[in-house]
């Protein structure tokens, strides 16, 4: 009858569309672990014959990290040196890329903190002076930046004596 006060009960879904719902889910997680591991970079390792086994053992991973870094160092200032990058990129470039090696090389969170925080938590002191004598003046003074080679050095430095 058109005009009935009852009440009809919620329409009931068959298990069949959740079991759907829970598959697509699954197919989801599954896919974003493959890209994710997929794309995550490797890092080399070196089989060590000692004696009669076969041990693997991993790259000094510390020392090939700062191989890297120093030839990150390096790529930014044969830039500068070619004219690609300003002095005021290129002291910019270093900062980023010394803040990321003490990150990566040590867990601390150098890329996002500011020189005042890395003081703070008593860091290394060649960071300290590569960031307030070379990288912080010449990206945030007006005026011209001061030498990215002079820079490039302190980056080294900065790489080299990192504990």
């Amino acid at each position: 009858m058109p005009g009935s006060d009852e009440l009809y009960p919620p329409a009931q879904y068959g298990w069949g569309w959740m079991l759907l719902a829970i598959g697509i889910l699954l197919l989801l997680i599954a896919g974003s672990w493959a890209i994710i591991a997929l794309t995550k970079p490797r890092r080399d390792l070196t089989l060590i014959r000692e004696g009669q086994g076969a041990m693997l053992q991993t790259v000094d991973v510390l020392s090939q990290l700062r191989i890297e870094y120093l030839q990150a160092i390096q790529r930014i200032e044969d830039d500068y040196r070619a004219r690609t990058l300003s002095a005021r990129n290129a002291n910019f470039e270093l900062s980023r890329v010394v803040r990321t090696f003490v990150n990566e090389y040590s867990g601390i969170e150098a890329p996002v903190l500011a020189l005042d925080d890395l003081v703070a938590r008593g860091v290394h002191p060649a960071l300290i002076d590569a960031m307030g004598r070379h990288y912080y003046p010449s990206i945030f003074r007006p005026g011209p930046a001061i030498d990215p080679l002079a820079g490039a050095e302190a980056a080294r430095t900065v790489v080299r004596t990192w504990h």
